[in-house]
């Protein structure tokens, strides 16, 4: 398991909100909602569609792919829609001080 490295800081993001980031050459998508950051690949498992130009429904707790609806959620990645039903990976976020870091998980 790699090392947590620093990918935003807390006020890039909006709350809620989402954004696209670059971690040690990895597409990933950072949410801020509910005062908590989440992280899950930018990557449907249903065609690979990028999760991060999806709807955000914070109420639910999911992203949708802008291909064909597939749902997730952001929490943990769990396909929680069809036509996905593999999970896509989650990754583990922490805050030090005004600092998101991120953990990549395989």
């Amino acid at each position: 398991m790699s090392d947590f490295l620093p990918v935003a800081k807390v006020s890039d993001i909006p709350d809620p909100g989402k954004q696209l980031i670059e971690v040690a050459d990895r597409l990933v998508v950072l949410f801020h909602a509910g005062g908590k950051f989440y992280c899950i690949d930018d990557v449907c498992t249903h065609d690979g569609g990028p999760l991060s130009e999806g709807d955000l429904d914070t109420a639910a707790g999911t992203i949708s792919c802008p291909r064909h609806g597939a749902k997730f959620d952001f929490r943990d990645g769990r396909a929680v829609s069809m036509p996905a039903i593999q999970a896509t990976v989650s990754h583990e976020v922490k805050i030090e001080g005004e600092n998101v870091l991120v953990r990549l998980n395989d």
